[in-house]
């Protein structure tokens, strides 16, 4: 998507060409407020850069990680090597199903192959499934516009479309285009008249520092609201429609997104206001069925992104503040669980379904049915 009127990857292949490929991503910690760009070099930087969530998004976590064994094969190409680092990686954040699928993917890709021929096919595996990400992502967005056009509001021509996101769903989550976001690009550039609402989503704003940033860059309109906002503005009838992403959906249909996402889709159940999910087929956990949701594992992380707030200092540095009293005790859950009953509906590559086994069956019988579990 577009970055200063260019269109820029989230992860790609450092330029110029290299003795040897490097892969490079932005920096997501330091938006919105600068733009950097950070070489992934070895196996520990890859690692790092999941843990400390310099990449975030399930999609963008699955490849970033391909990306990591493609490192570790290139320092350490042996099985037990390869292995060891699918491990580490997987260690890195428990909630998005996307690494687990690409890990496995690599390891299943790679194992077979003698060690001298690990790494140049792991680097362009790596680079198959980020194109790949990019295709569902850009199909999501063909669905989902289809979608939005049916909700525009009778009334006068110049009449927007009221759009509510959560978190970050965009091009930043993902290698381009996003998933919940995709479909709101697509329109915008077919010319469809809309306004975002951008759920700040905190505790780490990924709306209003990442969310706000993208649409921006694109030339959206859109408004920044804190997330107890939300329930005000969808009881008020200025909201058309909810589309929030996700980092693991069960094959029910229940959808784990970033913490808050419940809140929201409870809101529009009750306002009768429209509630979609993009669900890339990676983001599809097929080994959960009907009431396992809660066996997903919700991560928990450090205390501080609730108890300090990171922002831009009136001197240009970034720095924290705390905002919680000394020694105050904080819980920190970074996602929650969206029954499919609040569901309206799921956006996928191909096409839109039901929140159900059988409304995803139908459009991944060839998954649904165990041939290619990993989604």
């Amino acid at each position: 998507m577009l970055v200063n009127g260019r269109d820029t990857r989230s992860i790609r292949l450092a330029e110029p060409p290299r003795e040897a490929p490097v892969p490079e991503i932005i920096d997501q910690t330091r938006l919105p407020h600068e733009l950097r760009f950070v070489l992934l070099e070895t196996l520990d930087d890859a690692e790092r850069s999941i843990r400390e969530m310099w990449v975030r998004g399930a999609p963008l976590i699955g490849v970033t990680a391909a990306y990591g064994m493609a490192l570790a094969a290139r320092t350490d190409p042996s099985t037990s090597g390869l292995e060891s680092a699918a491990r580490r990686l997987s260690d890195t954040r428990p909630t998005a199903v996307n690494l687990e699928w690409a890990l496995s993917a690599m390891v299943e890709k790679l194992r077979p192959l003698p060690p001298a021929d690990r790494e140049a096919v792991a680097f362009e595996h790596a680079a198959a499934l980020a194109d790949t990400d990019v295709a569902a992502c850009q199909a999501i967005g063909l669905h989902g516009s289809e979608v939005l056009e049916k909700l525009v509001p009778s009334g006068a021509p110049a009449e927007r479309l009221q759009i509510l996101t959560h978190c970050n769903a965009g091009w930043l989550a993902t290698v381009d285009w996003g998933t919940a976001l995709a479909p709101v690009y697509r329109a915008h550039r077919a010319g469809l008249p809309l306004h975002v609402w951008v759920s700040e989503t905190r505790p780490r704003n990924q709306g209003a520092g990442l969310t706000a940033w993208e649409l921006g860059e694109e030339g959206i309109p859109h408004t920044v609201i804190p997330d107890n906002a939300s329930g005000h503005l969808l009881r008020t009838g200025r909201v058309d429609v909810v589309i929030a992403g996700t980092d693991r959906t069960t094959s029910a249909g229940d959808v784990c997104n970033k913490i808050g996402t419940y809140l929201k889709a409870v809101a529009a159940h009750d306002c009768g206001v429209p509630f979609y999910a993009a669900v890339p087929g990676s983001s599809i956990d097929w080994k959960l069925g009907e009431g396992e949701a809660e066996s997903i594992p919700i991560e928990e992380r450090d205390g501080s992104e609730v108890s300090e707030v990171r922002g831009l200092a009136p001197d240009g540095r970034m720095t924290s503040v705390r905002i919680t009293p000394a020694g105050c005790r904080v819980a920190n859950f970074g996602f929650d669980v969206t029954p499919a009953r609040l569901v309206t509906g799921l956006i996928t590559e191909r096409g839109v379904c039901v929140a159900s086994r059988e409304g995803l069956a139908s459009l991944f019988p060839d998954r649904a049915s165990g041939k290619d579990a990993r989604g």
